[in-house]
């Protein structure tokens, strides 16, 4: 009897592991997904977009200092990432191997997301810079491990279709991650209206709280209402695919090294976002402006998030992601030719600058969905050639060169504001006020342009080095299909005989 039964388990978990037919994924499943990645996605897009604006007007931080805090965090964060990176890969409990840690880092990204933005009193400027820089660490902290969680996308199904449609349903649910943008308006506003009651830096303190709150409350929802299914090596296989040799092969795998070179000049965009918040205040006078054009910007992504699968479909995963990223790289381009006070009207100029940035934005989102299935692909690839899914190794072995590059857009980040030397202006009461130096706000129009426009093209061009694709990712999934169904058959038997014994 009790080996009927797990026969008819193991039969059950077989059917489950084709990429192709099975519907895995129940429909609270992909809510508790796009939840969960809602409520984180709006506190890194908070600290994304206000971290460097508050540290450099408030903290008082040059963007040099800025600059070096990033890039000691994230050398620090390469070089942590090999243990994360193992006790992901070697986590086995009750729960799955990935969800636990949805829970397990809450405490250092939560508690260093609030004092990101607190202000100190009666620092020094050196003890402004540690205070910064340790509390920057342990952010960093939190998300080695909160990696975890981006890992469990790859590992609720392995079906490849069943990926794509919880990815465009991310994407989607994201596109309303618009609580962020209203930072600015509370900034502009509630210091007038409390007669400087409320100042600039309590308002963004306040928000932080508020966005911790709802990113503590979607992990905690998402730990119980996600299940992970892709069948895991056991202990015994793990030990038999060393972390060197895994490293090795991860090292001269081809679709890795075009992710990490695309990802590389991805993250040169951070450097014009961060510039946003200064480009915004100063070039146009209002800092609210940014959420004015945000509400037409983000009108056709509405349209082109949901459709993206069937694009990709079309015209093929590694075509779309390039077309999409030298598409915005040339729109990028022709708007900072176009500049940001092309009619001298202020409303029209206002209007076109938000077109601009729409029609720049229209691969955005495209690009979001491919993303992640790239990296699908890559994992899948890797599991192909080593016979086990190893996340956790690759993304310690991936990320020192991830981390140490973001440490090279973070120093950049930065520096480019005392290059074009900006200094932030302020009333008597502490809060910032525009610039008015002609060549200081033509080089905020020049970091808010051309960094993206370098960043679109790279992706793009990065890409073609990318071989899973055509034929040979068609092979691939067959084959990784008959490896997880001999897995399971093997461990079927195990079962069949440790019950008979």
């Amino acid at each position: 009897m009790m080996a009927a039964e797990t026969n008819n388990a193991v039969d059950m978990n077989q059917d489950k592991l084709s990429h192709e037919a099975k519907r895995l994924v129940r429909p609270r499943e992909i809510a508790a997904f796009a939840l969960t990645s809602y409520g984180i996605n709006n506190l890194t897009s908070f600290i994304g977009s206000t971290k460097q604006y508050f540290m450099m007007s408030f903290l008082g931080l040059s963007g040099t200092a800025y600059g070096l805090i990033n890039t000691i965090s994230t050398i620090w964060d390469a070089l942590d990432d090999p243990i994360s990176g193992i006790v992901i890969d070697r986590m086995r409990t009750r729960w799955g191997r990935l969800r636990p840690f949805l829970i397990m880092s809450m405490p250092f990204w939560a508690i260093s997301s609030v004092l990101f933005y607190l202000v100190p009193g009666s620092m020094s400027t050196a003890q402004t810079f540690i205070y910064a820089l340790v509390t920057t660490i342990i952010y960093g902290i939190g998300f080695s491990y909160l990696s975890g969680w981006e890992l469990l996308l790859y590992n609720i199904t392995p079906n490849t279709n069943e990926r794509s449609t919880l990815i465009a349903t991310q994407k989607f649910v994201n596109l309303f991650t618009w609580l962020p943008s209203l930072v600015s308006v509370f900034v502009d506003f509630v210091p007038s209206v409390t007669k400087n009651a409320v100042t600039q830096p309590e308002v963004y303190g306040g928000f932080s709280i508020f966005f911790v709150l709802v990113a503590v409350a979607g992990c905690i929802y998402g730990f119980f209402r996600m299940r992970e299914r892709v069948t895991v090596a056991d202990k015994d296989e793990i030990k038999q695919v060393s972390f060197f040799k895994s490293a090795k092969s991860i090292l001269t795998c081809r679709p890795l090294a075009a992710l990490l070179l695309s990802n590389f000049f991805g993250g040169i965009k951070g450097v014009g976002g961060a510039s946003e918040d200064f480009f915004w205040l100063n070039c146009t006078g209002r800092l609210s402006n940014r959420l004015l054009c945000s509400l037409f910007t983000g009108i056709p992504n509405y349209v082109i998030t949901p459709i993206a699968p069937a694009i990709i479909r079309k015209f093929g995963l590694r075509t779309t992601a390039i077309s999409a990223g030298v598409f915005s790289g040339l729109a990028y381009t022709l708007l900072y030719f176009i500049g940001y006070k092309p009619t001298g009207n202020y409303w029209l100029d206002f209007v076109i600058v938000t077109v601009g940035l729409t029609v720049c934005g229209l691969p955005n989102h495209i690009m979001g969905v491919c993303d992640p299935l790239l990296n699908g692909d890559m994992y899948d690839y890797l599991e192909w050639q080593n016979g086990i899914r190893n996340e956790g190794i690759v993304n310690a072995v991936s990320g020192y060169v991830k981390k140490l590059s973001s440490s090279v857009h973070a120093l950049l980040s930065g520096v480019v504001f005392d290059w074009i030397k900006f200094k932030p202006q302020k009333d008597i009461f502490g809060n910032t006020v525009p610039h008015t130096d002609p060549k200081v706000l033509k080089g905020i129009w020049g970091i808010f342009c051309l960094a993206p426009a370098v960043a679109r093209f790279g992706y793009g061009l990065s890409l073609l080095l990318f071989n899973v694709h055509g034929k040979t990712k068609e092979r691939m999934l067959a084959e990784l299909e008959q490896h997880r169904n001999s897995r399971a058959e093997a461990k079927k038997e195990e079962l069949i005989a440790e019950t008979e014994n």
